[in-house]
């Protein structure tokens, strides 16, 4: 075996306790926005729910940023845990088959957003005051981990050059030369054409969600879940139309 496949040594009984203690300080804080709401996090609070001291709690988060941080990146991959289970996971009972992988996928993200309110607005709600995400930090990584499935689901069956050839709308130079700009392990792994679909799609999507999980839409009642269906079976039949070899359905 070479040297550098030697197994790790595991975790020992300090850090394991430490794991252990980090996993309830973020559960605490979790169950406290769910009460309460983002806004009224402190590290006083979660330290009183778990019947410790706040000074205790610092040898864990040195400050409430560093705990939103955890928050927001947890959150993130929740978020994509149920998107991407969802997209994986036909039911044996669906009505329609042939609905698209991103139409399920879109449901999912839905689903998990109305499930979660609390925990959906500190990823897309007011943002906290004086909390900035670390540059390339796990929320950065987190949310290019969404990003990624819903390029998958929408386009996986696609190739390079069909994605370059899209029917979009004239893009303006400066637009086409900052998406050919962007980090490569994000939207720039697209086509620029692709890209500016992606980006229309998901702001449509997000923006149904946002007015339902913010009560926007609550004279819908019960039809809201149908509605969006609609929407996204729409959307994604659009945005196939436009792409060669689409023919107006797409991938699954």
């Amino acid at each position: 075996m070479p040297e550098d496949e030697h197994p790790s040594a595991p975790p020992s009984l300090r850090q394991r306790r430490r794991a252990v203690a980090t996993q309830e300080i973020v559960r605490a804080a979790e169950l406290h926005i769910a009460e309460h709401g983002s806004a009224a996090l402190s590290l006083r609070a979660v330290a009183r729910s778990l019947g410790m001291s706040v000074q205790a709690l610092y040898h864990y988060f040195p400050d409430r940023n560093a705990l939103v941080t955890v928050l927001i990146a947890k959150a993130y991959e929740d978020l994509a845990t149920a998107v991407q289970t969802a997209a994986d996971t036909t039911p044996p009972d669906a009505p329609d088959p042939s609905v698209p992988r991103f139409v399920i996928a879109a449901e999912g993200y839905r689903q998990w957003a109305v499930a979660h309110p609390e925990r959906f607005q500190l990823l897309y709600g007011t943002p906290l005051r004086s909390y900035a995400a670390p540059v390339g930090g796990p929320t950065t990584r987190a949310m290019q981990q969404m990003s990624a499935i819903f390029q998958r689901v929408l386009f996986g069956d696609f190739t390079t050059e069909q994605l370059a050839a899209a029917d979009t709308l004239a893009l303006s130079p400066p637009f086409l030369a900052h998406l050919e700009q962007l980090s490569p392990d994000g939207l720039a792994a697209l086509p620029p054409r692709a890209t500016a679909l992606l980006l229309s799609g998901w702001g449509h999507m997000h923006g149904l969600v946002v007015l339902e999980v913010f009560g926007h839409t609550s004279f819908l009642g019960g039809h809201q879940a149908e509605i969006f269906h609609l929407a996204m079976r729409d959307l994604v039949t659009d945005i196939h139309r436009r792409i060669p070899g689409g023919h107006g359905n797409g991938p699954g």
